[in-house]
Formats: structure tokens, C-alpha cells, sequence
């Protein structure tokens, strides 16, 4: 039977032992990560081109990335918000999961170098360029409710095109999994409240996301929640699917910590 003291004992060790991998991944792993893509910089090969489509204000659309391919996903006007789910292909069971990127990342905060994780422990997406860094894995899209509250009458809402998405590939409400939103730049206050901080947000911005499994995605252009534009913003986002340069050893996104390497190394051996 163990004692109270040794409850206590493990206790402590399982605590020092938190804080030191907390430690590791707050402190140190930041400072191994590339810096922000210029809003210039990285043009795509036209031969690497796949396909290109715009995405109207309230509307959504589902693409289907394989293994190694990429899509940039372009704020245009510098005032959309594109909030983003998905599923593995060969099993939609395992989606994305932005708990676990928070959680073995140590960090809400996702820019270049960072991963998408899904909740198989896999790494979904991979940021290979980001423009920004203003994203947010926190508070959600939008809703019938929210954009209720917001606007005085029920809009086209994230919640909304994500149901009909689903239903297109045979899924439905059980099946939609908290979603990241990119372009949206939420911060904390020292109360710990949500913040919107509009001066992040640019024309031309945008996130190239790298498949690591074979996956359908969906992508919602709708006002975040937290956005005070009024009106709602009603411009429309780029996206261009691209098939991306192999990563190198010494890929960003593949090395920021070791957990991150685990789970690439999980990953890889899925499609072994």
C-alpha cells in the first residue's frame, strides 16, 4: 500500500518534473524558430501549382491536400479570418486537434516552425511560412449566436458551413473538432481576457500549411468572433494548393523540440 508521504514524494517528482519540460518548451523552443516569412518573400513556383481558388465572405470550401503538398492561404484585404478543420483521409476518426498542438507545444501561439497536431498524436499540418503569426487556437469561429450578438441578426457563421461541409463527406456534428483561425490576432489581457489586436493584421498576409498525412480540409471565411469591424468584413481570401519542396534534415517545423520529433517520427511511419 503507498503511504501518504510516498503520494506526496511522487507527487513533487512528477511536479518538478512538469516544470522542467514546461521550462524547455516555453523558454527554449521559441528561440529555435524561424523568423516570420517577409509579406514579400516566398513566391510558388508556377510549375508547383496545383490549383487556385477564391473564397467569397461567408463561404467555405473543402480541399483535399496529399501527403507533401501545401496550401497558401492568402488574407488578401488584410481583414478576413479563415478558420480551419480537417480530417485524415483514410480514417476520418483522427482530425485536428488544437488542444494537443497547445499542449505539446507548450504554447497558443503558432507562427512559422510550428506544427498542427491531430488527436492521434500525429502531426496534421506543418506551418512552413507564415507572414503574421496572429492565429488563434483559443476561442473558435463564429456561430448562429455570435454573429446574433454581433450583428443584430443570424449571418453566414463557421459553425454553419462546417455542418454543411461535413454532411458533403458523409460527416456530421459529432465529427467537427474545435477549429484554429487563422488571421485572427487574440491576445490575453493581465485578466486574462480575450483581446483583439487589429494592428497585426495586414493585406497580403498569409500561411502556407504542409500536409503531413493525406487530408480533407475544410475552410470557412467568416468574421472571428472576437473582431470588432462593423460591418462585417466581406472580402475574399486566395487559396493556392501547391505541391511543396521536400523538408530538409534540418526542416524547422520537424526539429523545434523533441516531442515535436516524436510525433513526426509517429507520423512517417504511417506511411512507411
Amino acid at each position: 500500500m503507498i503511504t501518504a508521504q510516498t503520494k506526496q514524494e511522487i507527487s513533487e517528482a512528477n511536479r518538478r518534473r512538469y516544470e522542467e519540460l514546461r521550462a524547455a518548451g516555453q523558454e527554449l523552443t521559441p528561440k529555435g524558430l524561424p523568423d516570420v516569412t517577409p509579406l514579400d518573400g516566398v513566391p510558388i513556383v508556377s510549375d508547383a501549382v496545383i490549383g487556385r481558388e477564391q473564397v467569397p465572405a461567408g463561404w467555405y470550401t473543402t480541399v483535399r491536400l496529399k501527403r507533401g503538398e501545401a496550401l497558401r492561404v492568402v488574407d488578401d484585404s488584410g481583414r478576413a479570418s479563415v478558420s480551419l478543420i480537417g480530417w485524415r483521409e483514410e480514417d476520418t476518426s483522427e482530425r485536428v486537434n488544437c488542444a494537443d498542438t497547445v499542449k505539446v507545444q507548450w504554447s497558443a501561439a503558432i507562427s512559422k516552425g510550428r506544427v498542427l497536431l491531430s488527436d492521434m498524436g500525429r502531426v496534421f499540418l506543418s506551418l512552413i511560412e507564415d507572414t503574421s503569426g496572429a492565429h488563434d487556437l483559443l476561442v473558435g469561429g463564429s456561430t448562429p449566436a455570435s454573429t446574433r450578438a454581433a450583428f443584430g441578426a443570424t449571418t453566414r457563421n463557421t459553425h454553419e458551413n462546417f455542418l454543411a461541409a461535413a454532411a458533403k463527406v458523409g460527416l456530421g456534428l459529432r465529427d467537427i473538432p474545435p477549429c484554429v483561425t487563422f488571421f485572427a490576432p487574440v491576445s490575453l489581457d493581465d485578466n486574462g481576457c480575450f483581446l483583439w489586436v487589429s494592428g497585426r493584421k495586414r493585406p497580403g498576409d498569409f500561411v502556407d500549411l504542409r500536409a503531413e498525412m493525406n487530408l480533407v480540409l475544410v475552410l470557412s471565411n467568416c468574421a472571428h468572433p472576437l473582431d470588432p469591424a462593423r460591418p462585417a468584413a466581406t472580402d475574399p481570401v486566395t487559396l493556392i494548393r501547391y505541391r511543396a519542396p521536400s523538408p530538409k534534415p534540418d526542416d524547422a517545423c520537424r526539429t523545434t523540440s523533441p516531442e515535436i520529433v516524436r510525433a513526426f517520427e509517429f507520423t512517417d511511419r504511417l506511411y512507411a
